[in-house]
């Protein structure tokens, strides 16, 4: 099952599961207990931490994510809860969710340091869920904007390109007609 955020990022052959870590896990963990899905593949957006790494309407796909939050980068919170979840053994590319867009160049650069690549804001609660459910999971994500204070102005002038490249992605690789 292909499942995707919503808003901005409809697509026909995608099941929109919401923006956010909360309402894509309610969404997403409400459709696993009704129809089962045999595997998720989420499709979307991504902020670039570092434009050296990924650049805009790049594709980068993965099934490794974390949550970590700009608080943690600056020793002023810490977390009882996984930080990383991987449905793969080998280490990919790190998309880290958060509520929040990063908008601070310091910052990205830090997250990039540490070894997180991109940012999506749903990918972590899908691998959760996905995790509770044993569900296989990856994302596909292309690349709309750089972590920075221009990224949602970015973002919106992007998008509608992005998701073109990314459907003649998923075209290209067999995931839809």
């Amino acid at each position: 099952m292909i499942i995707s955020a919503g808003n901005e990022e409809l697509f026909s052959f995608a099941r929109p599961i919401g923006i956010g870590l909360v309402n894509s896990a309610i969404n997403l963990s409400r459709i696993c207990l009704i129809d089962r899905p045999n595997s998720l593949i989420f499709v979307g957006s991504a902020g670039s931490y570092n434009p050296n790494k990924h650049k805009v309407f790049d594709i980068v796909a993965s099934s490794t994510a974390s949550q970590i939050e700009t608080s943690f980068l600056k020793k002023e919170s810490y977390t009882p809860i996984e930080q990383i979840i991987t449905a793969n053994v080998s280490r990919e590319t790190i998309v880290n969710s958060s509520n929040y867009i990063t908008t601070d160049k310091i910052s990205a650069l830090a997250f990039d340091r540490l070894g997180f690549e991109i940012e999506n804001m749903e990918f972590y609660s899908v691998m959760s869920v996905a995790k509770e459910f044993n569900i296989p999971v990856k994302g596909i994500f292309v690349i709309t904007n750089y972590c920075n204070k221009d990224a949602h102005n970015d973002y919106i002038k992007n998008i509608k390109q992005a998701k073109t490249i990314l459907i003649e992605y998923l075209k290209e690789k067999g995931y839809i007609k």
